[in-house]
């Protein structure tokens, strides 16, 4: 028997598809126009707001929908680039409920996921999303990893994850969500408490207004200027941003600090053959490698029956490339230039070399899955998809290991929050962090 934890708490699914009270085809938009998703909201051709959100992933939505329930009052609109909501980093979610375990006692990470995962299970249960009761064990394969393993557990204790106890044993049961079903459940919430989505805008400048719109009424009461790739333009009173893979950009147009910088991850995964899915019961996870936020690669049940095998993390060449060869000129120099990558490389070498050995050679990827289950072999298994990771880093080639929040100075920055490096376990923590900075925009702001 080799050590293992096991967490007995559940994490949240549901199926594809449509959900209750979706958006009706009707509502759709003109082949690469900016759009009103429809049901609630204003109209398409209204273009001031009091605050905007820019970003359309669960973590935008989640705090459109927190600050609209919070202040009916104001008129709040989400300004997302893409013709769907939430498809980068949110639509290529494992899937995964976190529990909380993993992170650093009293950093935003542990507390937010926490509360977090107890307010998705809460919220999927008012709207009927449905999901599957599941645990998660995380095995110790190697003598070294032990004490890793205990200390982790102890970590656990300290940010108050229920349910936690180390065994002996690999019988447990596991539980997962589609996070964009969620993420546009509280789109339509949103929206039906009168909120605004413009799809198919693409921020490319944010600006104070040198004079007011003419013909308009309300003078200077909307100064921010956003401004798309069509030329097309949103006024407002306040800003948030929840940007992901872009997130950094965003901030260095405003003319607030572009730093952290983000650099992207992909994480291939792998799926079990139809078959072969009775080898995995529940989600198994390994012992992280605490130098990294990322938890390596694991067994994922779906809500499909599919069995997810991964995800590893290599270094992608493109902020929105999901597969090997997506390339941008623009982001690898980028990477290269303005963040801390070339010391993250020296500092890690042999674990990079050895993440990209094993995304180019199946066969290293499955000698690893052996050691959690021997009977998997290379003809079990078949390539799945990915998804990209919104790192951020320091220039000094250190991974920023917590969510960051900031703003800035002047005229632009005292009317503007960003919520920077939220990847996971951004999914699970969505309705806690949305909280927070419904606070903070409260109080930042004086609403």
């Amino acid at each position: 028997m080799v050590p293992a934890l096991r967490y007995l708490g559940s994490v949240c699914g549901l199926a594809r598809g449509g959900f209750p009270g979706g958006f009706s085809a009707a509502c759709a938009p003109a082949p690469g126009k900016p759009w009103l998703l429809c049901q609630g909201g204003r109209r398409a051709s209204t273009s001031s707001f009091d605050v905007v959100i820019i970003g359309g992933g669960i973590v935008g939505l989640a705090s459109a929908r927190a600050l609209i329930l919070r202040h009916p009052a104001l008129s709040i609109g989400v300004l997302e680039k893409e013709k769907d909501l939430a498809i980068h980093q949110t639509g290529h979610n494992s899937g995964v409920i976190h529990s909380g375990i993993y992170y650093k006692p009293e950093s935003l990470k542990a507390k937010l996921c926490v509360q977090g995962a107890a307010l998705i299970y809460e919220y999927c249960n008012q709207k009927g999303i449905s999901y599957k009761q599941c645990g998660k064990l995380i095995v110790a394969v190697e003598q070294e990893e032990i004490p890793r393993l205990k200390a982790l557990y102890e970590r656990g204790l300290q940010n108050g994850v229920q349910d936690l106890r180390l065994i002996q044993q690999e019988d447990i049961k596991k539980k997962e969500p589609y996070c964009r079903q969620v993420a546009l459940s509280f789109a339509q919430d949103f929206q039906e408490a009168g909120g605004s989505v413009l799809t198919n805008f693409e921020v490319e400048d944010i600006e104070m207004a040198k004079e007011s719109p003419s013909r308009s009424k309300d003078g200077m009461k909307y100064p921010i200027v956003i401004r798309n790739t069509k030329g097309e333009e949103v006024r407002c009173q306040y800003v948030v941003t929840c940007a992901g893979l872009h997130s950094d950009r965003i901030s260095e147009l405003s003319g607030c600090s572009p730093n952290p910088r983000i650099v992207p991850f992909r994480g291939d995964y792998l799926l079990l053959k139809p078959e072969k899915r009775y080898l995995v019961k529940g989600n198994i996870y390994p012992v992280p490698d605490s130098r990294f936020p990322f938890l390596g690669v694991h067994f994922t049940p779906r809500m499909d029956g599919s069995i997810w095998l991964g995800p590893n993390a290599v270094l992608a060449f493109k902020r929105e490339g999901y597969r090997p060869f997506d390339f941008s000129a623009r982001d690898i120099m980028d990477i290269i230039i303005k963040s801390g990558l070339i010391k993250l490389v020296f500092q890690n070498f042999s674990y990079g070399v050895n993440e990209m050995y094993k995304a180019c050679f199946l066969s290293a990827t499955v000698k690893h899955l052996q050691k959690f289950i021997p009977e998997i072999t290379i003809s079990d298994i078949l390539r799945g998809p990915a998804g990209v990771r919104a790192q951020a880093l320091d220039r000094d080639g250190n991974l920023v290991e917590d969510f960051v929040f900031d703003g800035g100075v002047g005229d632009i920055g005292n009317r503007i929050l960003h919520v920077r490096n939220a990847p996971s376990p951004a999914a699970t923590s969505s309705l806690a962090i949305s909280g927070m900075i419904a606070d903070e925009v409260q109080q930042r702001f004086e609403l």
